[in-house]
């Protein structure tokens, strides 16, 4: 087995129905995908038998989210039995042009 790599990348694709009223990629649609990576994130250095949930997140919105492709990074920063923290962010792709940035913490839970 491979080992965990506690990060994680995920892509959305710019669709006007996922925009607010001046065209931009939606708050609520930046938001979940970078939620997603970095729960992947924790998810890569739970046991087999754990999942993960979402107990907290703060985003800051920094630029107009606009462009063709999106790429959302998740990085774990520490890893707990329990809680794990995340760091995550959302860049137009292929660029370095940062649109918003999350911390976060996922909560391991058993049995889901």
């Amino acid at each position: 087995m491979p080992p965990a790599d506690p990060n994680y990348e995920a892509r959305v694709r710019f669709r006007a129905d996922l925009t607010q009223q001046h065209g931009f990629l939606h708050a609520g649609v930046v938001t979940s995908v970078i939620d997603s990576a970095c729960g992947y994130a924790a998810l890569t250095l739970m046991p087999p038998d754990r999942e993960v949930l979402s107990v907290e997140f703060k985003v800051n919105l920094m630029a107009p989210a606009q462009g063709a492709m999106f790429q959302a990074r998740g990085r774990v920063v520490r890893a707990g039995r329990t809680l794990t923290v995340c760091t995550g962010d959302l860049r137009v792709a292929g660029s370095e042009s940062v649109v918003a940035m999350m911390q976060a913490t996922m909560m391991a839970v058993e049995g889901r």
